[in-house]
């Protein structure tokens, strides 16, 4: 048996390992994806004041702090039992669209984009966002660069901060927005939209028209059937910000909708002792191992599993561009891996016209924008649907306030036992007979990079302990001593 190990793999948020396992022949036998890192959020939080929580959860992840604030403050309204304000309902909804848009659009350009828009056996020195640049044109970065800036700029002209809001508190939001900030969201709603179907050109120009990638997409190496989980609103159409949570099975019927207070009937998490994630499943099938299929109680999240979970798109652009990759792709559910960036593009278009139907709503002006929380506080539960999937804080306090028990469910959770397949399958499909070369590891890698994983946010553990050894050896190699933190 011999050992290939990609280490650190690349272009995600957090940090990871692949063990590509061969047998004799050179063919992989199993491939692993290990996340070495521990962070204990949950267990920290635990002594402070829950109106804390909406700063602190943040600080998990630079790359998506406004869906652990956001998430944090729909949880501080259920623990104080006070609803907002329609307006401050509708400028949250809008701030987390207009950062759904944006990070949709640094993966889809920066983080996935060398794979699909360079090419995934592109030499690694070009398979970067310059040789994406190279690839898309100057004009095109620079408009890409531009955008973002501007959608950046306008979260932190309405939250306070780009990258640790300071807006939302239980029962609204801080402060209501200026006529400047009215104006500009306005403005810049149009610019989006704009962006956002530019962006599905791009993808249908550059990938779509290319055959060799719409059958990698295709390919069985990148392809399971699970369960797929997301919020939808009332009509079970794609929605961020608020709804129920609505699991499908392969087949794409129905398997359970409910509120997020009740998740711990559906969710059970499993531990492996070769990583520090753990593996959520449908509780009341089990978990049978990494299988998928009907009878496993693995289950998805991510922009593709959103998809797969709806009836449709609640804005017009979206719902065509919705219609258009099912039709392409054989109907519903869609299984293959890879076509989490085509369902992206779809949410960058949702987001979009989403974020201008908010901007344009008169209620954004307005000055009701919170009502103050009476209640004693107990136990909060808040769900959002993060860039990455469905993202649930649980908070349980005392009569003061001050935090007992905090649980971070999150989306790199929700896909781990479905990323741990898909980088086994990758693996063993295209590493045969002992030909291994950059192309190929890379390749392994675009299955874990299709869902857009953040192990900073996955990693959490209650209670937040690492089992650390440390071996001290002599200069000679020798091995004197073991501290073991267990």
């Amino acid at each position: 048996m011999k050992e290939v190990v990609i280490n650190p793999i690349t272009r995600l948020e957090g940090h990871g390992k692949i063990v590509i396992v061969l047998d004799d022949a050179g063919n992989c036998v199993k491939g692993y994806l290990q996340i070495p890192e521990l962070r204990g959020f949950e267990k920290f939080a635990v002594g402070r004041h829950a109106e804390d929580m909406p700063q602190i959860t943040p600080r998990i992840c630079g790359v998506c702090p406004t869906a652990h604030h956001m998430a944090s403050t729909k949880t501080l309204d259920d623990l104080y039992k006070v609803e907002p304000p329609e307006p401050a309902k509708k400028i949250r909804e809008m701030v987390y669209n207009i950062f759904m848009f944006e990070d949709h659009a640094l993966h889809f350009y920066i983080l996935a984009g060398p794979d699909f828009i360079v090419g995934p056996k592109a030499p690694k020195e070009e398979r970067n966002v310059v040789g994406v640049i190279k690839k898309v044109g100057v004009e095109v970065g620079l408009r890409v660069i531009q955008t973002r800036k501007k959608l950046r700029k306008l979260i932190e002209m309405i939250a306070g901060k780009i990258v640790h809001p300071v807006f939302g508190l239980p029962g609204g939001i801080s402060r209501p927005l200026t006529e400047e900030a009215v104006e500009t969201a306005k403005k810049v709603s149009d610019e989006a939209v704009d962006f956002a179907l530019f962006t599905y050109k791009v993808f249908k120009d550059v990938v779509l028209s290319n055959k060799e990638y719409v059958d990698l997409i295709t390919s069985n190496a990148y392809t399971h059937q699970t369960y797929y989980m997301g919020l939808v609103d009332n009509k079970n159409r794609v929605n961020f910000y608020d709804g129920k949570i609505r699991i499908v099975s392969p087949r794409g019927v129905e398997y359970a909708k409910f509120d997020a207070h009740n998740y711990l009937e559906y969710i059970a998490e499993h531990v492996e002792p070769w990583t520090y994630i753990k593996f959520p499943y449908l509780r009341k099938i089990g978990w049978k191992g990494f299988i998928d299929g009907e009878d496993s109680g693995i289950m998805s999240v991510a922009p593709l599993a959103r998809l797969n979970a709806a009836d449709g798109m609640a804005t017009p652009k979206a719902q065509e561009a919705y219609e258009e990759m099912y039709e392409t792709l054989g109907g519903k559910p869609v299984h293959h891996t890879l076509a989490n960036h085509w369902a992206r593009v779809i949410e960058i278009i949702y987001a979009a016209e989403r974020f201008r139907e908010l901007a344009y709503d008169p209620d954004i002006a307005s000055k009701n924008i919170r009502n103050l929380p009476t209640a004693t506080p107990d136990v909060g539960i808040g769900v959002v649907e993060a860039p990455r999937g469905t993202l649930i804080h649980h908070y349980e306090t005392d009569e003061n306030g001050v935090i007992k028990k905090a649980n971070l469910l999150v989306a790199t959770q929700h896909n781990a036992a479905r990323i741990a397949l898909s980088i086994d399958k990758a693996a063993r499909s295209l590493i045969r007979n002992g030909e291994i070369n950059e192309g190929l590891l890379n390749m392994v890698e675009m299955a874990f990079r299709a869902y857009d994983p953040c192990h900073a946010c996955g990693t959490h553990s209650l209670p937040g302990n690492m089992p650390l050894k440390i071996y001290i050896y002599n200069t000679e190699g020798q091995l004197l001593k073991t501290i073991d933190r267990t």
